[in-house]
């Protein structure tokens, strides 16, 4: 009997992006779900009663919250066909920790950006460019963060890439002129058919965002 999958998402999320994207290294067919966020459906909010956000899989009527969470999820059911996670517990709790980093610092450092104006922005633009360049140290000459293959923390970062527009846009700054060999990456990242078939296009991501600082008042 085939698996179920069902995935209820958002399309501008860089937490959805990475569930798709490890769907794709895994080659495994499913069921998209687009959530309307101030709408939300009954599924979602039965699915996920604590958090009531995306992303949510649904594997054979079980579901598993949270994108990091999802994706090892996915890597450890579907074990035999592009791993995610490396083998060795070091290289492990390192893929971990640099994945974390992510979700602790990336998401509102961007959000400081894009919703700000002033001192608060320009703050926000210089932690968000330390960040960068701190992952940009820990990638050195690697091709990915991993070595040599594509994983789990080029899963939980790239995602972001597809933002990057909107982020230069509003904070008025270029992101490849302060860490180009992170963009350089990306574009590595987006030669693979599994991420470029799964992120967001930049331009509808900069819509979503010009749309967000329209509902909250933000000029």
């Amino acid at each position: 009997m085939a698996d179920e999958i069902i995935l209820l998402d958002f399309l501008p999320s860089m937490f959805g992006m990475r569930v798709r994207i490890a769907l794709a290294e895994k080659g495994l067919e499913y069921e998209y779900r687009e959530e309307d966020l101030w709408n939300k459906s009954p599924l979602l909010l039965e699915m996920n009663p604590v958090h009531k956000k995306i992303p949510v899989l649904i594997h054979n009527g079980k579901a598993i919250s949270e994108s990091l969470v999802i994706v090892e999820y996915i890597d450890e059911v579907w074990k035999d066909k592009s791993p995610l996670l490396p083998t060795d517990p070091y290289q492990r709790a390192q893929a971990r920790f640099w994945a974390d980093y992510v979700d602790k610092k990336l998401y509102d450092l961007g959000r400081k950006i894009w919703s700000s104006n002033g001192k608060e922005q320009e703050t926000g633009k210089k932690e968000f460019i330390e960040c960068l360049k701190l992952f940009e140290g820990e990638l050195g000459d690697k091709p990915y963060f991993g070595g040599e293959k594509f994983g789990f923390v080029d899963v939980s970062l790239v995602t972001y890439s597809c933002w990057f527009d909107a982020y230069e846009s509003y904070g008025n700054f270029s992101i490849e002129a302060e860490c180009p060999k992170l963009i350089a990456w990306t574009k590595r990242c987006l030669e693979k058919e599994s991420v470029s078939s799964s992120l967001a296009d930049p331009h509808k991501v900069h819509d979503f965002v010009a749309w967000l600082r329209k509902k909250f008042g933000i000029k």
